[in-house]
């Protein structure tokens, strides 16, 4: 526990802490926590968490992301789609 808090407060870890305490450190990367990790004194990688995909958007920051837009103009979206996509089917095998 003891070790927990006071690696919890570094930035930096030796290569040999991550061996010896591999599970306690991975807990707190789990938890948010970074590391620098060094070996003789050098920093050689980080230890940082995954990025989680966000599932959901909070309203004010979806209409805070869309403000200064103008409005969507259907017939001109649908003319653009159409000038980008040939619609004609194709039979693949005709070639």
């Amino acid at each position: 526990m003891c070790y927990h808090y006071h690696m919890s407060m570094a930035e930096a870890i030796s290569q040999r802490d991550l061996r010896l305490h591999s599970k306690e450190i991975m807990d707190a990367v789990e938890a948010g926590h970074s590391f620098t990790v060094t070996r003789g004194g050098h920093s050689i990688g980080e230890l940082i968490p995954l990025r989680r995909p966000r599932t959901f958007v909070p309203r004010e920051q979806f209409q805070a992301g869309r403000a200064g837009l103008s409005p969507l103009d259907l017939q001109q979206f649908r003319a653009d789609i159409d000038a980008a996509i040939d619609s004609e089917l194709d039979d693949p095998y005709e070639r």
